[in-house]
């Protein structure tokens, strides 16, 4: 028998329709790098951003004589979209309460999405030759002392021609930076511990906590040790996102999906899956405007 797909206007498994643009906003707000850098709509085929590397030079001149000629530099990237999807399968007891197919939806799709997304621009690798990640970012340690690796991780983002501003903490970081106390053993980073548990800001940056920029550290055995990672510092104007479309949405019902190597006849077991996808995309004008902030390393 054909697979044949069904969309959301077959009997049984219909959805709100602003499931979609629901779904595209929960990602939105999920994702830290959606949160932190510049958004800008990409059409198919992608969209060449323009780079001012360098300005030119001006210089005094005496009266009568030639006036300085400077060009400047420029570079360009191309910043193209590139698939993210996924599908999650669904018993049919869901087809007769919408409400809880659409809250499971709305609940648990934008995370996953953002999640991904997230950690490849973070940590992972790029889907493609026309997406940046920030895995090659310059490394600064705040494991000896937080207020001075904060402070060279601005030095290191405006050595490269950036001005951090904002950063990205995870909730481990934060920790490390309410317990940063100066010589009297008060906190730097808060005004009243009795009624601050959070850090809203460093240096007067504005942070943003999440849980996608910590990544483990590792041991020296069996392999060379590496120290964790608590967040990232960065000049966040000179990064870009952006997505095709909004999140498209598709259902299934008589489709066989393979899941962990198992395939599961959709139709044979009573179920529906729902098929989520992104055509999304992240660049950065250069990666040494960032700087990842490292902790402890696992003896």
């Amino acid at each position: 028998m054909a697979v044949v797909a069904t969309n959301r206007g077959t009997a049984g498994v219909n959805l709100p329709t602003a499931v979609s643009s629901d779904i595209w906003q929960g990602f939105q707000e999920k994702s830290a790098i959606a949160q932190l850098a510049t958004n800008m709509p990409l059409p198919g085929s992608g969209v060449t951003l323009d780079i001012i590397t360098g300005d030119p030079t001006a210089a005094w001149t005496a009266e009568t004589e030639e006036k300085n000629v400077s060009d400047p530099t420029v570079s360009s990237k191309v910043i193209r979209g590139y698939t993210l999807a996924v599908i999650e399968p669904f018993s049919n007891q869901f087809k007769r309460d919408k409400a809880g197919l659409y809250n499971a939806l709305i609940g648990r799709l934008p995370g996953v999405l953002a999640s991904k997304f997230d950690n490849t621009c973070f940590f992972g690798t790029a889907p493609g030759s026309e997406f940046d990640t920030l895995t090659a970012a310059p490394v600064v340690s705040l494991d000896t002392n937080f207020y001075d690796g904060t402070l060279a991780s601005m030095a290191s983002v405006a050595a490269n021609g950036g001005d951090v501003d904002g950063f990205a903490i995870s909730p481990t970081g934060e920790l490390s930076a309410l317990g940063s106390k100066d010589t009297t053993g008060r906190p730097i980073f808060i005004g009243n511990a009795q009624l601050e548990g959070q850090v809203g800001s460093l240096l007067g940056r504005p942070v943003y906590k999440t849980k996608a920029t910590y990544k483990a550290g590792a041991s020296a055995t069996p392999g060379p040790a590496a120290a964790e990672t608590l967040g990232f510092a960065g000049d966040w104007s000179t990064a870009y996102w952006g997505q095709v479309e909004a999140i498209d949405i598709s259902i299934s019902t008589e489709a066989t999906i393979t899941k962990g190597g198992t395939a599961i006849n959709l139709w044979q077991r009573n179920m529906f899956a729902v098929r989520a996808e992104i055509e999304i995309g992240f660049r950065v004008q250069d990666v040494n405007r960032f700087a990842r902030l490292t902790g402890s390393t696992p003896a």
